[in-house]
């Protein structure tokens, strides 16, 4: 099975790594879309336009089988027409987990981390207002501008990151807030920082599991057999930080990042 992987950076490469955990007997392309990075502070037409670049690349160099947008903003602004174009192609998209962390606060206090185009995205609001309605929980929603391109510099650990965070958690922390979910798929790679900050036990909610155990029962319908090695090989549209992936994918074996232009 041909799997393509994107993002509009390497947020996503904590996607993957759950892919490779799951899935066997598959080949993985991932696309790190730089050039254009971050997506979350783009308009809906141009995000749009870049998930169908990068998904034309993956179908005419690779044939993939199955697509994972491991993007909530790409999702947001694109899922539907992919589909719509490819029909016969799995895709899977990447959604704040706000279901998940209904479940699982005790305080009913939830908050959302996400990047502003996800936050004003369709997709987002109906979610929202789907499980809102039937729960009685109380979202503090925050867009984290900047956040992202910080996380990408590998800034992780920096006085700037760390106030940034500071900035957007406290009234969380002051409010009595127990889950968090992560609404971008960078944001795993901060979690010590936001636990620190918010100096409780904490639920942080990601995506990434649930995608893979996702693909693993569509690809049955393909006749995917999970067994055997898998390989990986990483695209950018522009420099990347190579430290990150290491430091996300430590125990896979990738081949060389290899720069496209779509």
């Amino acid at each position: 099975m041909n799997v393509g992987v994107f993002d509009s950076g390497l947020g996503g490469l904590t996607i993957l790594k759950e892919l490779a955990t799951t899935i066997k007997g598959a080949n993985f392309f991932y696309l790190a879309d730089t050039l254009n990075a971050p997506y979350g502070e783009k308009t809906p037409k141009q995000i749009l336009q870049y998930s169908l670049n990068i998904t034309q690349f993956f179908i005419l160099n690779h044939q993939i089988d199955a697509l994972i947008i491991a993007c909530n903003t790409a999702t947001s602004a694109a899922i539907e027409q992919i589909r719509l174009k490819y029909p016969n192609l799995i895709v899977i998209g990447t959604e704040p987990g706000i279901k998940p962390a209904i479940e699982m606060s005790q305080t009913g206090k939830i908050g959302v981390l996400a990047t502003p185009a996800t936050l004003k995205g369709v997709k987002y609001q109906e979610l929202v207002n789907k499980l809102s309605n039937q729960n009685n929980v109380k979202l503090f929603e925050q867009p984290c501008p900047g956040l992202v391109e910080q996380i990408e510099k590998a800034e992780i650990e920096s006085k700037k990151t760390k106030e940034m965070l500071n900035y957007w958690l406290t009234p969380m922390r002051e409010s009595g807030v127990d889950t968090i979910v992560l609404g971008c798929t960078h944001y795993p790679l901060i979690s010590k920082i936001i636990e620190q900050i918010m100096q409780r036990e904490l639920n942080l909610i990601h995506t990434g599991d649930a995608i893979a155990k996702r693909l693993l029962q569509l690809s049955r319908d393909i006749k995917h057999i999970n067994k055997g090695i898998i390989s990986i090989t990483l695209y950018s549209t522009s420099k990347i930080n190579k430290n990150i992936v290491n430091n996300i994918l430590n125990d896979k074996k990738v081949l060389p990042v290899a720069l496209v232009k779509l």
